[in-house]
């Protein structure tokens, strides 16, 4: 038998419990050991439930009892989290997380803890919900080199985004619908604004490539300032707008970036709607690998989760060789330094066409009837942020308006 504790009893924990307690046979059959819930921490008071007399408020009634072989964290965020689950990997229990802001910013600290003495620290359920994805990668990838990591990361830009294409819903409007179906929060910031996609990639770069990346490294720009003409140009060019993220080997070093890109309409990405997220790998031997589903929900986290805890249950007395290094401030380098093709947008007049031609060379132009009488799109040949910026510079009268990355996949 197997004690476990689950710090947080919000959705993901919540999913946690109601699973242990649903497939308790199952999950030993599995595991090859009962697993049995101990404690469960949270401030709040649930006195209904089955499990009711599991609860506490006093952290210490998990770190302190040398029964709890393994603790679950889904409380989210840094505080209390990083200092709980480091004082639990220093009390000799294995620990299993979903939250995604600590692994990607203190991972590399957490996986030396847990290596130093003995123990597992595993997150798969904090990339893709419960889409596997960091163990094939870690393992039945293994022999790759890999090259590459993109992918659509967060259900809730991706619902937006698939509203604004297919209904065309203003980006207000989408936002409006996301909250009231329950995919986007009251503040929405995390999701809309790129925060979430980054921490994924940040935890999918440093397992594909074997350093950290931490998030401050990250070019990261949201869907936020995305419009109608926006995703009618980008229609207009053969594409759909998506958030990607995207994380790429360049040599010894990795550059990483979210942004919302032009993904061309014949490439498998572009398919992926609404809620679903998508991640492609990109190795040596394999070539490209997507792995497909829902990104997010209280059961498929939670099942993703518990597969982490029988993982550990049979690894309580050996190591899953899960790790990364240390990251270094000259590690990631500017996403801008990659060329790359560009829808921009600037406001000037028709009479300019021939100065933006001659500052960006080969260029064509596109047109929709969204596109304002004022404003002037085209697509430039692959070039730098900093050359994009000089060509702009060089013609007087053109107001840069938006700018697209038209994805290399």
């Amino acid at each position: 038998m197997v004690k476990i504790a689950v710090m947080g009893h919000g959705v993901v924990g919540s999913g946690v419990a109601e699973l242990l307690q649903k497939n308790a046979a199952h999950i030993a059959a599995k595991a090859g050991e009962e697993i049995v819930l101990e404690r469960v921490l949270d401030l709040r008071e649930f006195p209904d439930l089955p499990y009711a007399d599991k609860f506490t408020k006093r952290f210490a009634d998990i770190s302190d009892d040398p029964t709890i072989q393994i603790v679950v964290e889904t409380m989210g965020g840094l505080t209390p989290a990083y200092d709980y689950v480091k004082a639990c990997l220093l009390a000799g229990k294995s620990v299993v997380t979903s939250n995604k802001e600590l692994v990607a910013q203190k991972g590399d600290e957490l996986l030396a803890i847990a290596k130093e003495k003995g123990l597992n620290f595993l997150f798969e359920a904090s990339v893709g919900g419960g889409i596997p994805v960091l163990r094939p990668l870690d393992q039945c990838l293994a022999a790759n080199e890999v090259s590459e990591v993109t992918g659509i990361l967060n259900g809730t830009t991706n619902f937006m985004l698939t509203r604004m294409i297919e209904d065309g819903m203003p980006f207000e409007e989408a936002l409006l619908l996301a909250q009231k179906r329950g995919y986007a929060e009251r503040d929405p910031s995390a999701d809309i604004d790129g925060l979430d996609a980054c921490r994924k990639i940040c935890i999918l770069a440093s397992l594909a490539f074997g350093r950290h990346v931490y998030p401050a490294q990250v070019r990261t720009e949201g869907i936020r300032e995305i419009t109608l003409t926006d995703v009618r140009l980008a229609a207009a060019v053969g594409g759909v707008i998506k958030l990607i993220g995207k994380a790429v080997k360049n040599g010894e070093h990795v550059s990483c970036a979210v942004a919302p890109m032009i993904v061309r309409k014949e490439h498998l990405l572009s398919d992926v709607r609404d809620v679903f997220n998508a991640i492609l790998v990109r190795g040596d031997a394999i070539g490209d690998v997507v792995f497909y589903g829902r990104g997010a929900g209280k059961l498929p986290t939670a099942s993703a989760v518990l597969a982490d805890v029988i993982d550990e249950v049979k690894h309580l007395k050996a190591r899953k060789y899960l790790c990364w290094s240390a990251g270094a401030p000259d590690y990631a380098i500017d996403f801008g330094l990659l060329p790359a093709r560009m829808l921009l947008r600037v406001r000037a007049d028709a009479d300019k066409k021939a100065d933006l031609a001659a500052a960006f060379g080969n260029i064509e132009f596109v047109t929709c009837d969204a596109l304002p009488q004022d404003e002037l799109a085209f697509v430039t040949s692959a070039m730098t942020e900093k050359e994009l910026d000089a060509a702009l510079k060089a013609v007087s009268g053109a107001e840069p308006v938006r700018r697209l990355r038209l994805a290399e996949l």
